[in-house]
């Protein structure tokens, strides 16, 4: 009798995943095989040389990569859905930041951080990029219980000391400086899939001294950074005069070489009204910018130009940006960016396209995964990210191709449609 091997084992269904941007490939009644954490290929039929491993029938449902979620603020799911009706610099002074400071207290944080990633475990987000405060126990405790869902993340202890309430802000560069240090030495080596990231705010909540501090941290660390971009035309003019030697906001962090580069690995959430040279830069530096269309929608920034820097290579995934954004669904992250790009083509320049399905399938699986490696496809050698969604509860008089299906998921989907999901290769439910 042929001996298992646990580390290797097939889902069977409908496989749907993106060769590359503009091509979705589906397949009915596949296989796609896991081995040893990555996939080793889809299959109409059960390889010869897998017969007898492990093989989970999905019973026809729909079988896609694990999503990626390129920014979310963690504190922030305990007040999402509410006070949409302010711009981003009012909600931050008069909603956010309050909320934030409330993380100082230990178990305030234990509830509402518990709450956060029980649900971000139920959702179709394998990976994501998460910003916590500027509490370093709080931030060591979001670690802690992210670690127990499975999935893998990045997360970050967010440093500002300046413009922001008292309560919400570090004393000194200086004293930033040495609580990040201290989260890093207590959190280096503590975890399997919680990795730490270097996370200024953005350019008004930082000094020059403490851009210039961290980054010291992210070249002697060689650390990730995450941080805003362009995102509301209030900041953008806030940032020319906060930092009048910059050429664009951009700029002002490349001034400090904490946006992107071989030893720089950032990711930049919104770039709605990134100039030319703006994006220019992005793209010399390698920069992932992660488009939150409904963050977008609710703070009323605007829509960011994604045709365009789809056009110029940009690499560009999909954030919720709770809570910005309202959502915590992936899902629904690709649906807003397919309907604002319509009203951005109706409404403000229409040399610029909508954008499809497959383009912002792309961006929430491969698009977004390439910030964690090779991440975001059942091509073989990706790690094996896998969810399972059901669409029994959705009926429908007529058959439907497996795109159509996809297309309906993302439209109508909630979570009870998630009957199933992977992290490289290991089992979540």
């Amino acid at each position: 009798m042929k001996k298992t091997n646990p580390a290797i084992f097939a889902l069977k269904g409908t496989v749907c995943f993106s060769a590359d941007q503009t091509h979705l490939c589906t397949y009915d009644n596949a296989y796609v095989i896991c081995e040893n954490g990555r996939s080793a290929g889809v299959y109409p039929e059960l390889p010869e040389k897998f017969h007898g491993i492990p093989v989970r029938d999905t019973d026809g449902a729909l079988i896609i990569p694990g999503l990626t979620d390129l920014h979310l603020h963690a504190p922030q799911y305990s007040f999402r859905g509410m006070h949409m009706d302010l711009e981003l610099l009012d909600w931050l002074n008069n909603v956010t930041f309050p909320e934030e400071a409330r993380y100082a207290d230990l178990e305030y944080a234990r509830r509402a951080y518990s709450i956060f990633t029980d649900d971000l475990r139920k959702s179709a987000t394998t990976r994501a990029s998460v910003f916590g405060t500027l509490h370093t126990d709080a931030t060591e405790l979001l670690m802690d219980l992210m670690e127990k869902t499975g999935l893998i993340a990045f997360v970050g202890k967010v440093n500002m000391d300046r413009n922001s309430p008292d309560e919400l802000r570090e004393i000194s560069a200086s004293a930033s400086y040495e609580a990040t240090i201290r989260w890093l030495e207590d959190t280096a080596g503590k975890y399997q899939n919680i990795y730490p990231i270097l996370t200024p705010r953005f350019i008004p909540s930082c000094t020059d001294k403490l851009m210039s501090l961290l980054a010291d941290i992210q070249r002697t660390y060689c650390l990730p950074v995450q941080s805003h971009l362009s995102e509301n035309q209030g900041e953008i003019a806030w940032v020319k005069e906060l930092c009048p030697d910059s050429a664009f906001y951009g700029d002002a962090y490349d001034h400090f070489g904490l946006f992107g580069g071989e030893a720089c690995p950032t990711v930049m959430a919104h770039c709605v009204y990134s100039s030319d040279e703006e994006i220019a830069l992005l793209h010399k530096r390698g920069v992932f910018v992660a488009h939150c269309p409904q963050s977008n929608t609710n703070l009323s920034s605007g829509i960011a130009p994604v045709r365009k820097y789809l056009n110029e290579g940009l690499h560009i995934g999909l954030g919720t940006d709770i809570a910005g954004g309202h959502s915590l669904s992936m899902l629904r992250a690709i649906a807003d960016a397919i309907q604002v790009s319509k009203l951005r083509w109706r409404l403000v320049d229409d040399s610029l396209k909508p954008l499809s399905l497959e383009e912002t399938f792309y961006m929430a699986t491969m698009g977004g995964g390439e910030f964690f490696g090779k991440v975001g496809s059942f091509a073989e050698g990706y790690e094996f990210d896998a969810v399972i969604l059901n669409d029994r509860q959705l009926p429908c008089p007529h058959a439907l191709t497996a795109a159509e299906r996809l297309e309906r998921l993302i439209y109508l989907g909630e979570n009870d449609c998630i009957t199933g999901k992977y992290v490289s290769g290991n089992k979540l439910f």
